[in-house]
């Protein structure tokens, strides 16, 4: 499954919200040599309930606005 991300790092604290369709991330780690993007890539796994290995960013590594490639594990709880 696919989904878009839009990513606010730097934050005071980590939370998500589903806005639309979109995936709202606010990350403490700062968009410096990829922190952002491992920070994110661990905050999509918690939210859909699958380990951070069955998520791979695909587009938008430089951009607030990224895709992410979660793969189907057995068991994850999908989102509907």
């Amino acid at each position: 499954m696919r989904i878009t991300v839009r990513a606010h790092p730097g934050a005071a604290r980590e939370r998500a919200e589903w806005r639309e369709g979109v995936l709202h991330l606010w990350v403490t780690a700062r968009a410096v040599e990829g922190q952002a993007n491992r920070a994110l890539v661990a905050g999509v796994a918690r939210e859909l309930g699958v380990r951070p290995s069955a998520v791979t960013l695909v587009a938008g590594d430089r951009g607030r606005d990224k895709v992410f490639d979660v793969a189907a594990t057995s068991g994850s709880p999908g989102r509907s």
